[in-house]
């Protein structure tokens, strides 16, 4: 099959996927690039469709196009020579998860991709999306997740109540700047099931989620910096807490 317009109905339908609308109507997500392809194949995703330039050798059985149709769904300022469709992830939350992540309020794409791909690395069991956080399928996210995005369970959350019901029996870790009530995170060391909260860079963790933390925690630094990148500040505290501890 071979599609050459821009203006071709697939063609339309699958560039509406760059739009979070469109996402979350349809159930479904861009894979950018062969890369991202390929590993959602190895795992098991469902793939709807693949779109390569005309020409290209991976991937028989696709729809060969031009640059000019990669450009129109694609979300990069160079496109890939693919970029594949694929169906979202549905989880089931499990109580057997120990090590879970929280983030609020997320706001940069390129963020969550990496604080993913780090969670996974690091043997985080879960992750919680609370508040108002970037879509998890956003294409920038899926991109730096690095093939990451469907290896640990996601979930999104916008009820406390459910985040109490779930966690209540969780020690609760607000990661914070140093103050009066927090501890080096070099002299914590964390129970067997626990949350860890982050924040956006911007605005840090709401007062309602440092009101339900059980303990607060902050990197010991020095004193001439003020704090750190986001997805840097959480690879150092999980890997402190998970890697370092076994």
């Amino acid at each position: 099959m071979k599609i050459t317009s821009v203006n071709n109905e697939l063609v339309k339908e699958t560039a509406k996927l760059l739009q979070r609308k469109y996402r979350d109507e349809s159930g479904l997500f861009l894979l950018e690039g062969d890369k991202c392809i390929e590993e959602a194949m190895e795992y098991g995703l469902e793939i709807e469709r693949i779109f390569k330039l005309e020409g290209y050798e991976k991937f028989p059985d696709s729809i060969e196009t031009t640059e000019a149709v990669l450009s129109k769904i694609s979300s990069t300022a160079t496109p890939p020579k693919a970029v594949g469709v694929a169906k979202q992830l549905k989880q089931n939350w499990t109580e057997n998860y120990k090590k879970v992540v929280l983030l609020e309020n997320i706001k940069d794409a390129g963020n969550l991709g990496t604080i993913l791909r780090t969670s996974a690395a690091f043997g985080v069991d879960a992750v919680i999306l609370y508040g108002d956080t970037v879509d998890l399928y956003n294409p920038k996210c899926v991109r730096s997740s690095v093939g990451n995005l469907w290896k640990l369970p996601v979930f999104s959350v916008n009820d406390f109540s459910e985040l109490e019901s779930k966690f209540n029996n969780f020690e609760r870790i607000a990661t914070l700047p140093k103050a009066e009530n927090t501890i080096w995170l070099r002299d914590y060391q964390a129970p067997d099931k626990t949350l860890i909260m982050f924040g956006a860079e911007s605005t840090g963790l709401s007062d309602e989620l440092k009101n339900f933390a059980t303990q607060n925690v902050t990197i010991e630094m020095d004193s001439k910096v003020e704090s750190l990148n986001l997805s840097i500040s959480a690879g150092v505290i999980l890997y402190v807490l998970f890697r370092m501890c076994i």
